[in-house]
């Protein structure tokens, strides 16, 4: 009978120490996975990836000209090429301020994007979903433009991500464009899709890939030529812990997101493509 009681004891305190661990377990947050992706973009797009408070990123973006441009390009290189330097701040662990200039159309963006949730260790929120929007200003002389308006326009992005493994991502970016002038045959909203996909194939190297595509619509039922290509790039990534590296082809050239969706007539399984490059670094304060 001593022996039982000893063993009952034995037995209540030993259920006792694991539901105590249990519950303390479960009061500990779950722990963010690592972002899907390296750089905040993967080539034209924007990804999930946000930086920890007071962390200052600068961008390069640029983009040469298209390869079947001329006779005496040299593959797009001395052609005119676009350049975009911006900068973006993490204000908070969740969200970041960002501002660039772009030399085609003197474009002057500026950004805001925030971490809705992400995807956690253990998977039991299994993908990451950040919100990505721009206010851009086109910043040409007055006799430039038709109308004032004609300067502003508008990027609202969803960016879906999902780290599967320490190897591979994917990423799904539904968006919208807003211009708040445009042609009469020529909707001022357009919606697209964005997809994307990161391949490590060593540690500090990645294939990359993206494609865009645009659902233009007719206006009022009449048929009009304008319609966008859908945007395709392909490339390799070289990353650090602070930088990161892009070097691709793609057929976008306009560095701001909404002028590549509304835009771009570049066809890219034509020929119509170009060689670009980014490079981000970031400095923790």
């Amino acid at each position: 009978m001593q022996y039982f009681k000893i063993l009952l004891f034995a037995f209540s305190m030993s259920v006792f120490t694991v539901v105590s661990q249990e519950t303390k377990k479960d009061t500990i947050p779950e722990k963010p996975a690592r972002p899907a992706f390296e750089g905040s973009y993967l080539i034209n797009n924007p990804t999930n990836v946000l930086f920890a408070k007071k962390t200052l990123e600068i961008q390069i973006k640029h983009r040469f000209g298209l390869v079947n441009g001329g006779d005496n390009d040299l593959i797009g290189i001395w052609a005119p090429s676009n350049i975009r330097l911006g900068f973006s701040y993490a204000v908070g662990d969740r969200w970041t301020l960002g501002f660039g200039t772009t030399k085609f159309d003197r474009l002057q963006d500026f950004s805001l994007k925030i971490a809705l949730f992400r995807q956690t260790r253990s998977n039991k929120v299994p993908i990451s979903a950040s919100y990505f929007g721009n206010f851009t200003i086109d910043a040409r002389k007055k006799q430039d433009l038709k109308f004032d308006q004609d300067r502003f326009s508008f990027f609202h992005q969803i960016v879906f991500a999902k780290r599967f493994s320490p190897d591979f991502s994917l990423m799904i970016a539904p968006s919208i464009s807003h211009y708040n002038v445009v042609e009469s045959d020529m909707n001022n909203d357009l919606f697209a899709i964005a997809a994307g996909a990161r391949c490590k194939i060593t540690p500090q190297t990645a294939i990359t890939m993206e494609y865009n595509h645009p659902f233009a619509s007719e206006v009022d039922g009449l048929s009009t030529d304008y319609e966008p290509k859908a945007g395709f790039g392909i490339g390799v990534e070289f990353s650090t812990s602070g930088h990161a590296f892009q070097l691709f082809i793609t057929n976008y050239n306009a560095l701001v997101p909404q002028k590549d969706m509304m835009f771009n007539q570049n066809d890219f399984f034509n020929g119509d493509f170009l060689i670009g490059f980014n490079i981000t670094r970031a400095y923790r304060f």
